[in-house]
């Protein structure tokens, strides 16, 4: 019996028999009627771990692939086998999250129901029914970036890289009707409903009956609480952030979040400050007769640097690094305050091909393959839409003897740069940094402005005395186009929304709404509300 099954309890008489059956299946060898009467006769029953262990037993009889196409059908061979999860969680556990993310976007989906039975089209009401869909991918991303990871580290690999293409599947799903109803391509954009609010929910499912009471059972506590803190800097869909999940004994000392993202950051760099130092104590043993600690001065390649200093290096750095060792594994990413994608702490010790989506994971094995062999050294990308430009570049890490030892990747928002004209010799004290120019004080439009402008959509409408409404569904767009200076007041109300100062407030704009900001600086949605609302129709007076 191997770990992972000794962990999840699986009996080695039913696992057999699952095993057999599905591949059996597979092979055409049992019809799914057939299967199904004999799942029943010989197990009666079967828990969400069973199935997924034997999923993961498949691996190296068949392809990824082949399970995905059939995995729903899979699901049907287990009917009135597969038995029902309750899912109950503790409350505020990773877990209890998720379930309350996917039935506040099940209440998204029903009101997109109602809208598909009027006869009248109605874009306002979609506009809002899309606008919370769309924040389905930072469910999907906390999944991919803190559980994916963590059932990864006990050998669950393969459901999750299969699930990994349904969320993808969702995603673009989901993308492609709301651009649809933004172009105002009424008739396309209805037509794609069902097959999007179909797959949202298929995925949906496929997460309560198996993946989330598969994980409950296989992970710890302590890997819980771990994750709690890391789902909480990248964010919840459509609900508000819960607290952080408490276990006695645990994470005693744990305060609950307070939205002090500066708090935050310098959590995370002291728990990087004493990991870098235990590692170096281990491995170089103490220096100068004293253990290393962050004000021990080191000799690096070219200098005297502190740890401290290093991780502060990092941090600062224009561009975001992350680097992959000669095995294949994530080691390190630079945790800046501007990331252009989320990390997770869970993300370090993780296969490089798991963090990507099965579709892409041939680009990234050739990359390694290319680099090991000494073929290529260098491979560029970059990300081109209207507003923003991305620039990556993967290059090959040698040792002074020419021995392949990794790979660093290395990520930059490039938007202001492509922009600069001519040149600047002299010293100017605008607002300008690494990831954008937010110069208030020039004649020409702010990036906030003009990402406004870009967007079709209503006015905002007033009451009797000429009050402008707000409320929850409010887009960023619409509040900018009343009151540009709404960005500096959300930046003074949380630095996290420094954001909203860079590039990226042509994509966010577009999309995010009050709800949506207030989860992401961790503000109860009417309090930001009321603000906003005081704010926007104090400045009109």
């Amino acid at each position: 019996m191997n770990p992972l099954q000794q962990k999840l309890d699986i009996n080695n008489e039913r696992y057999r028999i699952i095993v057999s059956i599905k591949e059996d299946y597979l092979d055409g060898k049992l019809s799914l009627e057939e299967g199904n009467r004999i799942l029943k006769e010989k197990l009666g029953t079967c828990t969400p771990d069973e199935f997924a262990y034997a999923e993961q037993s498949l691996k190296g009889v068949y392809k990824d692939e082949e399970i995905l196409d059939k995995m729903d059908d899979l699901l049907n061979l287990f009917d009135g086998v597969l038995v029902r999860a309750e899912n109950e969680y503790p409350e505020n556990h990773p877990l209890w999250a998720y379930l309350e993310e996917i039935n506040a976007v099940e209440k998204v989906a029903l009101e997109a129901d109602e809208l598909l039975k009027q006869d009248k089209f109605i874009k306002n009401p979609w506009l809002g029914v899309f606008d919370s869909l769309a924040e389905w991918r930072i469910h999907l991303s906390r999944k991919q970036n803190q559980l994916y990871p963590m059932l990864e580290n006990h050998g669950f690999d393969r459901p999750t890289r299969i699930m990994w293409t349904f969320d993808d599947g969702v995603r673009d799903a989901i993308s492609a009707s709301y651009a649809l109803l933004r172009e105002d391509k009424y008739e396309e954009f209805l037509a794609s409903v069902p097959e999007t609010l179909a797959k949202l929910r298929d995925l949906n499912s496929k997460e309560l009956e198996v993946l989330l009471p598969t994980s409950f059972k296989l992970l710890s506590d302590k890997e819980f609480v771990r994750m709690s803190k890391n789902d909480h800097e990248i964010g919840y869909a459509i609900i508000n952030a819960p607290g952080l999940y408490v276990v006695p004994g645990i994470n005693d000392s744990a305060a609950s979040l307070n939205g002090n993202a500066a708090g935050q950051n310098s959590a995370v760099s002291n728990e990087f400050l004493n990991d870098l130092a235990g590692l170096l104590s281990k491995y170089v043993g103490p220096v100068g007769g004293a253990q290393v600690g962050k004000d021990t001065v080191l000799d690096v390649a070219t200098g005297k640097l502190t740890l401290e200093q290093i991780n502060l290096l990092f941090r600062h750095l224009p561009v975001d690094l992350s680097y992959v060792d000669e095995n294949e594994l994530v080691k390190f990413y630079s945790d800046t305050p501007h990331r252009i994608f989320p990390r997770s702490a869970n993300v370090i010790g993780r296969e490089v091909k798991n963090c990507h989506p099965a579709k892409s994971v041939h680009v990234v094995e050739e990359i390694v393959e290319k680099f090991r062999s000494g073929e290529q050294n260098q491979a560029e990308f970059w990300i081109n839409k209207p507003g923003l430009f991305i620039y990556v570049i993967y290059t090959a890490v040698r040792d002074e003897n020419g021995k392949f030892r990794g790979v660093l990747e290395m990520m930059q928002d490039c938007t202001h740069i492509r922009e600069l004209e001519g040149s600047r010799t002299l010293l100017t004290w605008d607002k300008t940094d690494f990831v954008g120019n937010t110069d208030n004080n020039s004649n020409d439009k702010s990036l906030a402005q003009e990402a406004a402008e870009e967007v079709d959509e209503e006015p905002l409408t007033t009451d009797a005395d000429g009050r402008f409404h707000i409320d929850a569904k409010t887009t960023l767009s619409n509040l900018i186009k009343q009151s540009p200076e709404v960005v500096d007041y959300l930046i003074s109300l949380n630095p996290k929304f420094e954001k909203l100062k860079t590039p990226m407030v042509k994509v966010m704009a577009k999309v995010a709404t009050i709800k949506m900001i207030a989860e992401r600086g961790d503000f109860n949605v009417d309090e930001l509300v009321g603000k906003i609302d005081a704010f926007i129709n104090k400045a009109r007076k």
